[in-house]
């Protein structure tokens, strides 16, 4: 049974930083590419970044620059290393297999205000 579970959210001032992390169960982490999708209030989920099983990388325009995505596949962990944070990024962030219809997490919370 596949499991991911976030972590990592808070409440941060816009310029600071966060770093989330999504661990993963019942799957064989390494093979798949994952991805990292936001929800903002009143707007549909929406693709944040991926990164493929090689290790390539993709970005949404919106964070391109600010935000890296990476993983560690002995830890069936993926990350999100995300810089200069901006009140638009504020949004309940998820992780799950790119093109894959694994049950959601529960997500985890970042909120960007002064």
């Amino acid at each position: 049974q596949v499991q991911l579970v976030e972590s990592g959210g808070g409440l941060v001032q816009p310029g600071g930083s966060l770093r989330l992390s999504c661990a993963t169960s019942g799957i064989i982490f390494s093979a798949y590419t994952m991805a990292w999708y936001r929800q903002a209030p009143g707007k549909q989920r929406a693709l944040v970044a991926r990164i493929g099983s090689g290790g390539s990388e993709m970005y949404s325009d919106s964070v391109k620059g600010r935000f890296t995505i990476s993983r560690d596949n002995a830890k069936n962990t993926m990350y999100l290393q995300m810089n200069s944070l901006k009140p638009e990024d504020t949004a309940v962030y998820y992780c799950n297999g790119y093109g894959m219809a694994w049950p959601w997490g529960q997500g985890t919370q970042v909120t960007v205000s002064s």
